[in-house]
């Protein structure tokens, strides 16, 4: 009966495949279904008969499948135990990652909002990148949030680096608010037909500089032409400007100087100009003496030379040498104080500069102080009124009284150089005189009898 069985199955198992096979598979499934039936009849044959055998292979099958479901038990508890663990690990997960997308939440809340404040005042926003969007109505952190962030962020950097020329209402310094073509330097600067500008008070409306320096400007209306590559940029973001606009013009240092800066400009101009007056006339004189050197034959009037030479010609020949050189000393010192006129007045007014500049200092001084007194050292503004004062006028001081000390120098020695001219020509002329009468002894002696006789 077992081996009727054993053939049912053999044929069960391999009917199916052999009937779809070619002939060559057929035979060779056929040798392999002949030796393992050959086996298994042999195997059979051996447990029929050895009953102890089959109860053997029984048992150790039975054993072999006590084993299984055993080892089958304790791996599904330990699956369920992985599973309990998996799950404490996934909502422990779920926390954290809830406690960590809160936090990141909270920071870019904060920063966001921050770095719109940042942004109101920034150039880059002028026809450029939009500022970043407030996050504080977010709930619910998503990858959207970050991602527009992070585009922002990043058109931010790329304007930063970038000069454009955009369209943009610009209000003048009358309040005429017109649209011009504006140049922004990334988020340095931005201007317009030469002129800075600054921001307005809002709506996105830009407004002139108080002051563009006339070199600044003309180099930026250049660049904005196209016509130059230099361009003029403050990477102080205007404060060096500001600094230049709020320095006081040469009519504001006057006022600085109070009264005694007044009165130490009045004196500079006076004695200036009495300069330039006695300057003047020198140079007149100069050329007047030129010219009567080259004609001594024919004396004039309008020079010192000529009206010497002129009082010493009509003098009598009778008179003594020394009485002659005396009457020649005489015409030249009638002539001196002309040509040193103002000297004395120029030179005093460069003395008295630097000593009213030093009054103006000392009272400037005591300013300051009484403002320490009131106010403290808390507030340098106070204490910069009477600073001011007191440089100012020393300065004013010395300016004047250096150009002074010069003028006073170029008279004094142009002066001197036409006395010495008078005076020369002057002996010259006593020396001619002298030795004609030497050479005429006659004549010198019939005009001394004539003189005793008179006497």
């Amino acid at each position: 009966m077992s081996q009727s069985l054993s053939l049912l199955l053999a044929l069960l198992v391999f009917a199916a495949p052999l009937a779809a096979a070619p002939p060559e598979a057929l035979t060779t499934l056929r040798v392999e279904r002949e030796a393992a039936e050959a086996r298994d009849h042999a195997r059979l044959m051996v447990l029929v008969e050895d009953r102890g055998a089959l109860e053997q292979a029984l048992f150790e099958a039975r054993e072999a499948r006590d084993d299984a479901l055993r080892r089958r038990a304790d791996l599904e508890t330990r699956r369920e135990a992985l599973e309990a663990r998996e799950a404490v690990l996934e909502a422990r997960r779920e926390k954290e990652q809830g406690q960590a997308l809160s936090a990141l939440l909270s920071t870019l809340q904060s920063y966001s909002g921050e770095l719109r404040d940042g942004l109101a005042d920034s150039w880059l926003t002028v026809g450029g990148a939009m500022p970043p969007p407030r996050l504080n109505d977010v709930k619910v952190l998503e990858l959207t949030h970050v991602e527009g962030l992070a585009d922002s962020l990043l058109a931010l950097t790329v304007e930063s680096g970038r000069v454009a020329v955009v369209e943009a209402p610009v209000a003048g310094a009358d309040g005429a608010v017109t649209r011009r073509k504006v140049v922004r330097l990334g988020d340095m600067a931005a201007f317009s037909e030469g002129q800075l500008l600054r921001r307005g008070a809002g709506n996105g409306i830009l407004a002139v500089a108080q002051y563009t320096p006339p070199p600044v400007s003309k180099r930026l209306a250049a660049f904005q032409a196209g016509e130059s590559p230099v361009l003029v940029l403050d990477p102080t973001r205007g404060q060096v400007i500001a600094a230049l606009a709020q320095r006081p013009r040469l009519a504001e240092r006057f006022q600085q100087g109070g009264a005694v800066g007044y009165v130490v400009v009045a004196l500079g101009t006076l004695g200036l100009l009495a300069a330039l007056a006695q300057y003047g006339y020198l140079l007149r004189v100069t050329l007047a003496v030129r010219r009567q050197r080259r004609e001594l034959d024919r004396l004039r009037d309008d020079n010192p030379l000529g009206r010497v030479l002129g009082r010493f010609r009509i003098l009598d020949d009778g008179h003594a040498p020394e009485a002659l050189e005396a009457r020649l000393d005489e015409a030249i010192l009638a002539e001196q104080p002309k040509l040193e006129r103002g000297q004395a007045l120029i030179k005093l007014l460069a003395a008295v500069a630097p000593l009213l500049g030093l009054l103006g200092t000392v009272t400037g001084m005591i300013v300051t102080f009484q403002s320490i007194t009131v106010f403290g050292t808390g507030n340098p503004q106070l204490m910069a009124g009477g600073i001011s004062q007191a440089l100012v006028t020393t300065v004013l001081g010395l300016v004047t009284a250096v150009p002074l000390l010069f003028a006073h120098t170029a008279l004094a020695s142009r002066s001197r150089q036409l006395v010495g001219i008078v005076e020369g020509e002057a002996c010259a002329a006593l020396a001619q005189h002298l030795e004609a009468r030497a050479s005429s002894p006659s004549k010198n002696t019939e005009q001394r009898s004539h003189h005793a006789a008179l006497a």
